[in-house]
């Protein structure tokens, strides 16, 4: 990673828009470059590379020349209606806004075509400014506004820079942000080896529990319910997302989108037969697979050899119950640092995971990762 190249823009204006030549942004990725923008209530970290200049003069035709391309990087309040309508639903659920909604939005333009850049091939890092007098010491969760009117929970640390406490968000689009304050508990949890991880998740909105207060977790979990936890842990939930990609996962069911943005990000592939088996009880092994491929989109994973993850492997009784097709994916989470077998010497590839064991899981992911 190379220099960051800080550009202040602390006008007091709802709206800040920053305007690039094509010829700068080559240069710093070349130079591998980090780019930040600061206004009075957030900054927006990228690298250069991220805008994907190339990617972009494709989309707007041949006959874009890079002198002729300018990038415009904006950081706005939204409409005054959207923020009404985000602090509406925030008060439905039980969500106190502790940081007020801000919409970046990145377009490139030649001539008279333009693109909008709004995906990118890594996570992007987004500072809100929590409202003041909030708790820099208490969990503030990102959530991502979208066109129906809901919003999803992004990863989100806490962040204090020069005195002032910031929500740092981490996310793979564009769109409308803000910082909410969740007070969801669970009550049966208080006793329970897991319980810390399990209300981190609880309060950053990526787990729910069982509609009466309670968390059940020793409960087994299903295919459907761990795809739908690692999009949401990962902040890639969407409504309206989902196709007919597996033959069982019809659009009428609650977990129609989740399965199609898991199959999307390459994290789940399915029985090879057409089918997903959302219903089916998801084994430890089927879970570690899942989450080594997160690990490729959250940057985390490292190549293994064969003889390095058989290495990992071999310090487990039970290594040997492990499918073939698990047993890259197993070491890779092993050595992440994201599992450690039950009782540190075996793994149960073929055992039931349980709910809170996926909390920690999807926990230590995100952790490990750098992205809470």
């Amino acid at each position: 990673m190379g220099a960051t190249i800080v550009i202040p823009a602390d006008s007091p204006s709802d709206k800040v828009v920053v305007e690039l030549t094509g010829p700068s942004v080559k240069a710093m990725e070349a130079k591998e470059a980090v780019l930040q923008i600061r206004t009075e209530k957030a900054a927006y970290t990228l690298t250069a590379s991220q805008i994907d200049l190339d990617a972009v003069s494709r989309q707007l035709g041949a006959q874009a020349a890079l002198q002729d391309i300018k990038v415009g990087i904006t950081i706005a309040k939204p409409a005054d209606e959207v923020v009404k309508q985000m602090q509406d639903i925030a008060g439905q659920k039980g969500y106190r806004i502790v940081a007020q909604p801000v919409a970046f939005k990145i377009t490139a333009s030649s001539g008279s075509g333009a693109v909008e850049i709004s995906s990118f091939n890594g996570y992007v890092e987004r500072s809100l400014l929590l409202e003041e007098g909030a708790d820099p010491g208490r969990l503030a969760t990102g959530v991502v506004f979208h066109e129906d009117g809901s919003f999803s929970p992004v990863p989100t640390r806490t962040a204090v820079v020069d005195g002032k406490a910031y929500a740092k968000i981490n996310s793979l689009t564009n769109s409308i942000y803000a910082a909410v304050y969740s007070s969801k508990t669970f009550t049966d949890i208080a006793s329970h080896w897991a319980k810390d991880a399990i209300g981190d998740l609880g309060a950053r909105l990526v787990v729910d529990g069982s509609g009466d207060g309670r968390f059940e977790p020793d409960r087994e979990m299903t295919r459907a319910e761990f795809a739908a936890i690692l999009v949401k842990g990962l902040g890639i939930a969407r409504p309206g997302a989902g196709t007919d990609v597996f033959e069982d996962v019809t659009g009428d069911s609650w977990y129609y989108d989740a399965v199609a943005l898991a199959h999307a990000y390459g994290i789940i592939d399915g029985y090879g037969d057409g089918s997903f088996g959302p219903s089916d009880t998801i084994t430890r092994e089927q879970a570690m697979t899942m989450t080594a491929k997160a690990m490729q989109i959250t940057g985390l994973k490292d190549e293994l050899t064969k003889d390095e993850a058989e290495l990992l492997l071999a310090g487990f009784e039970d290594a040997g119950d492990a499918s073939d097709y698990a047993r890259g994916s197993i070491a890779s989470s092993l050595k992440a640092g994201i599992i450690s077998g039950r009782n540190g010497t075996t793994l149960a590839p073929k055992d039931p995971i349980t709910r809170a064991e996926v909390a920690v899981i999807v926990q230590r992911l995100l952790k490990q990762s750098g992205l809470i």
